[in-house]
């Protein structure tokens, strides 16, 4: 295929891509000057109509899609020719081990280039999944195929990190009941004091080791709140006596 103009696509890229920022993709330029034109159009179309900004860069795959700090790379085979194939397989095995996240998209328009594939795949001793090979029809539903894999893995990512944050946040709020729970057990100790000694002191481990002094210099507390406090954590008899006001 004809090479395709390096100043025209870096034109492409740095006009209304500067503006978008929810992904971003990264393409091989010796990738792209092998491909045709109007192919070229279409991807940097259809990118800015899905929020990519499109950076050209000489990374060893040939795409890579970051979203929202998660990158997945991508091997794209426009044309498949089966006197390449051992060229392709053997990059792809190296491009796995550097590559976590590796999708390779071969179009095969034909059954007969359909069953070529199938045929060398297996010959060639693929693991399967490791990575995971995309067949499709034409160069321009693999390039679709690529931006919803990238896509949707991003969406994983996110969902998880809202999940961890959902769990950390539960962990820390029964943390707090269960710290609400001993400090207010004090007699005389109410919400309000206890939110004022994990403000100001922090946990009940230090709080045990507070002094009366320190208490009344970091908090709101009256005198006698402080001496209750310092009592009911070093003195057993006062600890361990029935509670009543």
């Amino acid at each position: 295929m004809a090479a395709v103009p390096v100043k025209s696509l870096d034109a492409l890229a740095s006009g209304d891509f500067a503006k978008l920022g929810s992904g971003v993709c990264m393409m091989n330029p010796t990738w792209r000057d092998e491909q045709h034109p109007s192919f070229i159009r279409f991807i940097a179309s259809f990118l800015s109509a899905n929020s990519y900004r499109l950076n050209f860069l000489p990374i060893s795959p040939d795409f890579i899609f970051n979203n929202g700090g998660l990158s997945v790379a991508f091997v794209f085979e426009t044309t498949w020719d089966p006197d390449k194939a051992s060229v392709v397989f053997s990059r792809v095995e190296r491009l796995k081990a550097q590559f976590r996240l590796l999708y390779v998209v071969i179009a095969v328009p034909t059954r007969e280039q359909n069953d070529s594939f199938n045929h060398l795949y297996f010959k060639h001793g693929v693991e399967l999944g490791r990575p995971t090979f995309v067949p499709v029809r034409d160069p321009e539903m693999g390039f679709e195929k690529i931006v919803k894999i990238a896509h949707a893995r991003g969406v994983c990512k996110r969902q998880d990190a809202v999940g961890m944050m959902r769990s950390e946040r539960e962990r820390a709020v029964q943390g707090m009941d269960m710290f609400l729970s001993v400090v207010t057990s004090i007699p005389g100790i109410d919400d309000h004091d206890a939110n004022a000694l994990v403000q100001s002191i922090g946990s009940i481990e230090a709080i045990s080791k507070a002094s009366k002094s320190f208490i009344l210099e970091t908090t709101d507390l009256s005198v006698d709140k402080a001496e209750r406090i310092v009592r009911f954590f070093r003195d057993p008899k006062y600890y361990l006596s029935p509670k009543l006001d």
